[in-house]
């Protein structure tokens, strides 16, 4: 199919689903819910051919832990669209509004976007957690995942467009583009009459092709470098816990903590607990502030900016908490940043001065997420600050309309 065949009937499909009620959208979702169950043995056979593919091209471990579906993961897939399907549809909403001094009655309603295209790579629970969200909020979408994830994703789309018919939708207001050939994402880059908002979910790389190609506004994000400051009045055992949590959780993930900063007034007694935990918990650290042993690697500065996405931390020994707001400023991603701390003012100081969607005081990075954050699945976390920032949940995916009613006013 031509990309501009496919952009117009998803167009197309945006205009219809937009008339339909929360009741039959949420109807829609229950029955991708239950079919994701009722076919698990089909969508697992799937995945384990594309874990195949990826082990055979050497594909990092991390990423074939994204890539990988197993019963207690499609479990929870599905009881994720669920919970979408209780929350609030935003659509049709009033923000605000009023009568004017002229008598003329106006509003601001929310209305969906229209068409969004999301760009992956080997996610394939982004192939629901995005349907799904788009189709709560009355938006179509354009699926474009990477070659890692074909045959999972043919099946998950299937089971989405054929719960869309049995529930009297659109059936083509999900749509995928299987084949990964980059000229074809270039082509849907340009359909800016068709397609309204443009969401990555990869690499730097990715991204960055998005920005420099698209006609399309583009949602930047998911690219974590995230960071622990533990300040001098920090309680160490309990920040040790909070840091194993935030690397060891699940590794592969963009919320998970890649660089920790100590404060040097504590460095000497804190390092020793330190390596000692990581290196019960198999955590490679990356420091020239320790002596060299198993566990332990010089810290090469070009991995500060890197996503790591497995068990290999960086460690680095600051002055101060300037000095950590000045390393978070110049080697982070505006992801989720957090302090551990006993100090409420120091505590306060660093929310002010750090520029990321998310900043903690003692918790863990790992709670940077749709769910967590109360929002049902997330169609991705923006660290840009136009439109939407953070976890973008369901009013993310919706703009708004000025309505506005007089009795016959006319403008004196």
């Amino acid at each position: 199919m031509q990309m501009i065949d496919l952009a117009q009937q998803a167009k197309q499909a945006s205009f219809e689903l937009a008339q339909f009620g929360n009741r039959q959208k949420n109807q829609a979702l229950l029955t991708i819910a239950d079919s994701l169950e009722q076919r698990a043995a089909e969508i697992l056979a799937a995945n384990a051919k594309d874990i195949e593919f990826a082990q055979s091209q050497g594909i990092s471990a991390a990423i074939i832990d994204r890539l990988l579906l197993n019963e207690s993961r499609l479990k929870g897939i599905a009881n994720d669209v669920r919970n979408v399907a209780k929350l609030a549809d935003p659509v049709g909403q009033i923000i605000d509004g009023g009568v004017l001094d002229s008598g003329l009655k106006i509003e601001r309603q929310r209305v969906p976007l229209g068409v969004i295209l999301t760009i992956y790579e080997a996610r394939p629970n982004v192939t629901i957690d995005v349907a799904s969200l788009c189709l709560k909020t009355g938006n179509a979408v354009i699926l474009r995942g990477g070659k890692e994830t074909k045959f999972t994703n043919a099946v998950l789309v299937d089971v989405v467009q054929a719960a869309l018919e049995k529930a009297g939708l659109p059936k083509l207001a999900v749509q995928a583009v299987t084949d990964p050939d980059r000229a074809l994402l270039l082509e849907l880059l340009k359909l800016d009459r068709y397609i309204d908002m443009v969401i990555p979910r990869g690499g730097a790389g990715l991204h960055q092709f998005c920005k420099e190609n698209s006609t399309i506004p583009v949602i930047v994000g998911g690219i974590g470098v995230c960071h622990l400051f533990v300040d001098k009045t920090a309680d160490q055992e309990r920040s040790l816990e909070v840091i194993a949590n935030a690397k060891t959780q699940r590794p592969s993930t963009c919320n998970t903590l890649e660089t920790l900063l100590v404060d040097k007034a504590v460095a000497v007694e804190f390092l020793p607990k330190l390596a000692e935990r990581m290196k019960a918990l198999k955590v490679t650290l990356h420091t020239n502030d320790l002596q060299k042993t198993d566990g332990i690697e010089p810290l090469v500065e070009e991995e500060l900016t890197r996503e790591w996405g497995s068990l290999d931390l960086n460690l680095v020994v600051v002055d101060n908490l300037q000095q950590a707001v000045e390393h978070i400023s110049q080697y982070g991603s505006q992801h989720s940043e957090g302090i551990l701390t006993s100090d409420y003012q120091t505590a306060r100081q660093f929310v002010q001065q750090v520029d990321a969607a998310a900043v903690y005081i003692n918790s863990s990075t790992r709670f940077t997420d749709g769910g967590e954050f109360g929002l049902g699945a997330e169609v991705a976390v923006s660290t840009q600050k136009l439109h939407a920032r953070g976890p973008m949940g369901l009013e993310a995916l919706t703009t708004y309309k000025w309505v506005c009613e007089s009795d016959y006013l006319v403008r004196s």
